[in-house]
Formats: structure tokens, sequence, C-alpha cells
């Protein structure tokens, strides 16, 4: 990679976080740190605002943004075998997000990208086990209560057929046994549940915030469930 394609890859890297750390940097472009500190300054000196917050690292100035410019082929089908997996794995939710994004990925395409885009888009098909439910639409929903760290009221039905109403802070989404999984602390279990998204049958962002604040780790959580990861 030379070195205007390192900078310009470093500038996409800052704008999808909020901090990157010079060691970070480093390891995602194979050089070593020094050299992360020239390109830094190269940045500035081209006008970029990026600053600098010990010890989170390296941000872009909060108001700069650079637009997508162009895809090489090899993006857009990356993109494109997601989308399949996208529709298979998610639910309408997030479908509907990705289609959209997606588009807007074809709309800066040139027309040759774009037809070999489409052509590809025809042969690439992906096979679901029946059993797999993703006709809901929460998992949007789901992402930014995590997100924002509000707290979510679900109407949802165990595997028993019994319905509840739970008021819930969630922490995590894990996918497993064919399932999307919410990893959530339950007011009225007072301790971490496992809700099966497919199973819920109403939710609700209260947009309150949590009441604990000393929850654990996804992963911390992962390693109780009787699957290896």
């Amino acid at each position: 990679m030379n070195r205007v394609d390192r900078l310009f890859g470093i500038l996409i890297l800052l704008q999808s976080k909020k901090y990157v750390t010079a060691e970070k940097i480093a390891e995602k472009f194979g050089i070593s740190v020094r050299t992360v500190y020239r390109d830094m300054k190269a940045l500035g000196e081209q006008g970029v605002p990026v600053s600098f917050e010990q010890p989170k690292g390296y941000f872009i100035v909060q108001g700069y943004f650079l637009p997508p410019v162009s895809f090489t082929s090899e993006e857009a089908n990356a993109l494109l075998l997601m989308e399949t997996l996208v529709y298979g794995f998610a639910d309408r939710s997030i479908q509907n997000h990705y289609s959209d994004a997606l588009n807007k990925v074809r709309g800066v395409l040139r027309n040759q990208q774009r037809e070999k885009l489409e052509l590809l888009q025809s042969n690439i098909r992906l096979q679901i086990p029946a059993c797999f439910d993703t006709s809901y639409e929460y998992l949007s929903v789901l992402q930014d209560a995590i997100s924002v760290k509000t707290l979510i009221e679900l109407d949802y039905k165990s595997s028993k057929e019994e319905i509840s109403k739970r008021q819930v802070e969630p922490i995590g989404l894990i996918f497993y046994a064919f399932s999307w999984h919410l990893i959530a602390w339950c007011h009225l279990r007072q301790d971490y549940r496992d809700f099966r998204v497919s199973r819920i049958l109403k939710i609700k962002n209260l947009a309150a915030p949590f009441s604990k604040q000393d929850h654990m780790l996804l992963n911390d959580y992962m390693k109780t469930l009787p699957v290896p990861y």
C-alpha cells in the first residue's frame, strides 16, 4: 500500500470510530508507531482536523466529513455478499436499513461496475433452514437501546408459552443455535436473562437510563452459554 492510499485508509478508520490509538493504527496498516505520528502530521497539514486525547487516542474534530468518492468492484462485491447474509440472518428492520445503505453504494458505482454487481446478485443464493425465523422487526430497536443504554419493555412469550411483561436493561445481542438472543438485566428477576428475540411479542424503548451501573461484559456472559466460543 502506497502512502496516499494509507493516509486515505487512516482517515476512513478515524471517521469510523470515536477514538483510535496509534498502536491500533500501526497494527491495522502494518507500520511503526513512529510512522503513524508522521502520517497524522501529514493529515493535519492537508487540512484534516485531527486531534489527540490521552489515553484514548486520535480523533477527528466533530463536523468534518469526507464523503465516499468511489468503491472498487471487490468492495462492492463484498457488500453484496453481506446483503445475502443480512437477508438470511437478520430481521426485517436490519434488512431494510442494509438495502438502503447498499443502494447508496450502487449510486456511486460506474455503470460497468453496477452491471457486474447486478449479475453477481442474480447468482448468489443462501439456503436457510425452515425453522429459522426472521419475520420480526426488533433488532434495530434493540441495537439502539444497547448503544445508548436505555431501558426497554418487552412482552415476552417463554418456551412454555407463558406471556410476561418485562423491563430490562439490554447489554448485548448474541447469535447462537440459529437464533438471535438478547442478553439483558431483568428488573423482574433481578438477574441477567437470555431472551430469544423471535419470542418477543412487543417491544418499547422507554428512553430511561439504566439503573444498574456495573453490568457484566457480554464476553463474560457468553462463557456461561452451553455452546463453544
